[in-house]
């Protein structure tokens, strides 16, 4: 298994390129949106600035240089960004 780092708003998490980034999102402390968790719905559709993913089969439409985090796994270290302010639990701030 690789490691990966994961940078958003300027915080960086490591991950892996095992796992799906919404997953690795979450057991970093973060909170992303998502309803569907599967490509279905979009609604965790957001930007990848840097880096490349392996984009699992996905109903929900994006454009260009847009991923969903649920059928997303990282092959590099990725950079994202949201549309919205991603929270994050204030204990996985001291992470950062």
């Amino acid at each position: 298994m690789s490691s990966v780092k994961i940078t958003i708003d300027n915080q960086t998490v490591h991950g892996n390129t095992r796992e799906l980034l919404l997953d690795q999102l979450e057991q970093a402390g973060f909170h992303p949106e998502y309803q569907c968790r599967n490509g279905l719905c979009g609604a965790c559709r957001c930007h990848l600035r840097t880096g490349e993913v392996a984009q699992l089969d996905a109903l929900a439409l994006t454009g260009k240089d847009e991923i969903l985090i649920c059928r997303s796994i990282p092959k590099s270290d990725v950079e994202l960004v949201f549309s919205y302010q991603l929270r994050c639990n204030e204990d996985a701030k001291d992470r950062f």
